[in-house]
């Protein structure tokens, strides 16, 4: 079996630390390289003691360009906002036949006054977003064109929730009007370093909401859906919330058909939208953020009642919002089985 070689730029936090995990019973893909200038020439398990036993000899090397002296076929870049994007430049400018996959939102826009707005400073290389080599890596929405990519920009993880529960409305012409979406997350989604709203006894038995109507996934959430067909200028209205666990995202989306519409008949819809798409589940009743917990599964549930559509979502945030999604995008570019090393199930509360 052909194995490919991977490095993760960036891997002591949430997300690189996710993708040793993840990798390291990967059928084809090979941790060879990772970095991380605070923990540079440590062991991966004295970084991430329970990875001790996995990637036995590979040490954090510095910075990202080091890690091609492993020759990796693919890099993962976990890094953050902006430092990724410049990283990805002097890795594509060393080793242009490199595939990438960012886990950054430094790719996912084509607009670099979007992109100013949304991220409160300039885009360092702002030409990156209009050169059309970055695909938005939704694999529900462009599968065919990430099998085709070397460089894949990974969607967040509000927006994975958000975008599967809408990609269907908006393919069969049944959003026309504002889309209203109120979305908890758990703390993990802030990162590994602490913050007055991220810390622990802050987020314990507490729910609060942040950057409401201004998130910085609400661009890459409405440019997808408008090339799905949702129509040009749909106002998103995005609550997104704090809550009080590590992992987990749950969605409620709120969107208003121009017909009226039956539960039925909107089920119909995802069904048939899903119908080959190995890690989205059609539920019944609610999905549930602990059934889909440390697995690339996207759960949905949709009621509809008149013109009014609800559809719920769950997913992990660090796993099919972030890492295992990625790992499916790498699947994808490099003719893999898109499951491979993926089909885990989950647990329960």
């Amino acid at each position: 079996m052909t194995r490919f070689r991977v490095a993760i730029a960036g891997g002591s936090g949430y997300g690189g630390a996710e993708a040793l995990r993840w990798l390291a019973e990967h059928p084809s893909l090979e941790v060879t390289g990772v970095t991380s200038r605070s923990h540079a020439g440590k062991t991966v398990a004295e970084v991430h003691p329970h990875l001790a036993g996995f990637h036995e000899g590979l040490r954090f090397a510095a910075e990202p360009l080091d890690c091609l002296a492993s020759s990796p076929d693919a890099v993962l870049l976990a890094l953050p906002h902006r430092e990724a994007a410049s990283w990805a430049r002097k890795l594509l400018a060393a080793a242009p036949s490199l595939r990438v996959v960012d886990l950054s939102g430094d790719h996912r826009l084509d607009d670099p006054a979007a992109y100013e707005k949304a991220y409160g400073a300039a885009h360092p290389h702002p030409e990156e977003l209009t050169s059309g080599r970055w695909v938005f890596g939704l694999p529900e929405a462009h599968r065919e064109r990430i099998r085709e990519a070397r460089l894949v920009a990974n969607p967040g993880c509000f927006s994975t929730g958000a975008l599967l529960a809408v990609l269907p409305l908006a393919r069969a012409g049944l959003v026309a009007g504002p889309v209203r979406h109120v979305a908890i997350t758990g703390s993990s989604g802030s990162g590994v370093e602490p913050s007055a709203g991220t810390h622990h006894p802050e987020r314990v038995e507490n729910v609060r909401a942040y950057k409401v109507l201004d998130h910085q996934h609400v661009p890459e959430i409405r440019r997808c859906l408008e090339g799905a067909g949702i129509p040009r200028g749909t106002p998103w209205l995005m609550v997104p919330e704090s809550g009080p666990f590590a992992r987990g995202i749950f969605s409620a989306v709120f969107a208003t058909a121009p017909r009226d519409v039956s539960t039925d008949e909107v089920r119909a819809v995802f069904a048939a939208e899903y119908a080959d798409d190995p890690f989205v589940r059609l539920r019944l009743d609610t999905p549930q953020v602990a059934h889909v917990r440390n697995t690339n599964f996207c759960d949905v549930s949709v009621k509809a009642q008149g013109r009014e559509v609800v559809v719920l979502t769950a997913i992990d945030n660090l796993a099919k919002g972030m890492v295992t999604q990625a790992v499916q995008n790498l699947n994808l570019m490099l003719g893999l089985d898109e499951s491979a090393g993926l089909r885990r199930p989950g647990g329960r509360p």
